[in-house]
């Protein structure tokens, strides 16, 4: 009998969270692993390859810990599955297969809870293995949720969990790094779905327009669009119950928004500009900031949040510091990381063009995100 345990991805999220310390090996290939890995605080993650081991792993005793748990994670969860039996197989103790593999460790959605808004709470769901970050605001029974991620069943599980009916989906803006939930779920639920239009000049569905100024009540609490260009020509913040600030893809907690994902940096480098360094300046420092994305796992709070008051960002992260217009101009066109990958299907997608099966879907979000620049 196989001593192999298995552990969810849900498990591993909290164990990341909360700061256990972790041994994981990865058996993907060596590229993909650059690419994108597990991190955390406290997890120490070494790469050998699957093909590599060649059904023998005495290569890596030499690497893996000897009291201590051995978690081992692939792709799916096959190859983990079997390199895991050859490591217990060899006289360790408590080894783990990571079910799913980094897809399922990309597609998990773990709710944190923020703070209270007017009749009810704020929640981010951190998708820990992709950095993205959606929000549902709940209440007095009522839900909205905020730049919504393809995988709309752990949405529908947290609001049958908690009783409560949407009302509204909205999204900041028309992602380029992962595929929006968003419709779906406003229509599986009968919900309003809105969307900036200037983001949506090619959208091939019919959607509610959110444009500067305009307010969506959800129970007792309000949200208020905010116009803040720069990532995308229609870039729009949401200020909820003037406590939050969601910032979608413009601003985060250790960089900036990328404008280039629509091949207009050039032309919208400017609006990046103005919108952090003259709109967002109108806004109370007291506003929590609450972005769409994060880049590292220093940038989160002790419970997993990622959230920073407006006013301590002006002081700390650079992207917000940098006083000539053309310095700016230049760290934002010169210094552009890689374009996410299929950023352009994904962007297609989301505007209705085109209509990828979801193993297509999967495969088109493979990797980390790519939203900003240090």
């Amino acid at each position: 009998m196989s001593k192999v345990q298995h552990i969810s991805v849900k498990t591993l999220t909290r164990k990341i969270l909360n700061g256990d310390q972790l041994f994981i090996l990865d058996v993907r290939k060596t590229g993909d692993f650059d690419d994108w890995k597990v991190e955390g605080e406290n997890v120490e993650v070494y790469n050998k390859p699957f093909s590599d081991l060649d059904d023998n792993v005495e290569s890596i005793k030499d690497k893996l810990p000897k009291n201590q748990a051995i978690y081992v994670i692939c792709a799916k969860g096959n190859s983990s599955r079997m390199v895991a039996e050859q490591i217990a197989e060899s006289g360790y103790d408590n080894v783990y297969s990571i079910e799913g593999g980094m897809t399922s460790y990309s597609e998990h959605l773990e709710p944190i809870k923020i703070g209270k808004v007017s009749g009810g709470t704020i929640y981010q769901f951190l998708r820990i293995g992709k950095g993205c970050i959606s929000y549902l605001i709940a209440s007095n029974g009522e839900a909205a949720v905020i730049d919504t991620n393809r995988m709309i069943n752990q949405y529908d599980d947290f609001l049958k969990e908690h009783s409560l009916s949407i009302k509204s989906v909205l999204d900041t803006h028309l992602h380029a790094d992962h595929i929006s939930g968003g419709r779906d779920l406003a229509n599986e639920h009968g919900a309003t779905y809105y969307l900036p239009p200037k983001d949506a000049t090619d959208v091939q569905f019919e959607y509610q327009p959110i444009e500067d100024g305009d307010e969506v009540k959800v129970g007792d609490t309000t949200i208020k669009a905010f116009y803040s260009p720069g990532h995308t020509i229609g870039s729009t913040s949401f200020i909820i119950d003037n406590q939050y600030l969601l910032t979608g893809d413009i601003l985060f907690i250790d960089s900036i928004g990328r404008p280039d994902l629509a091949g207009k940096a050039e032309d919208w480098v400017g609006d990046l500009r103005e919108t952090l360094y003259e709109r967002y300046k109108k806004l109370s420092e007291d506003l929590i900031v609450l972005p769409a994305h994060y880049m590292s796992i220093k940038e989160m709070n002790d419970d997993g949040s990622v959230s920073e008051t407006l006013g301590k960002l002006y002081k700390e992260n650079h992207g917000l510091n940098i006083e000539s217009e053309e310095e700016f101009r230049t760290a934002v066109t010169d210094n552009l990381p890689p374009q996410p990958n299929s950023y352009n299907d994904i962007r297609q997608t989301n505007m209705g063009q085109k209509n990828p099966e979801d193993e297509e879907q999967r495969e088109m979000e493979i990797g980390p995100n790519r939203c900003a620049i240090r």
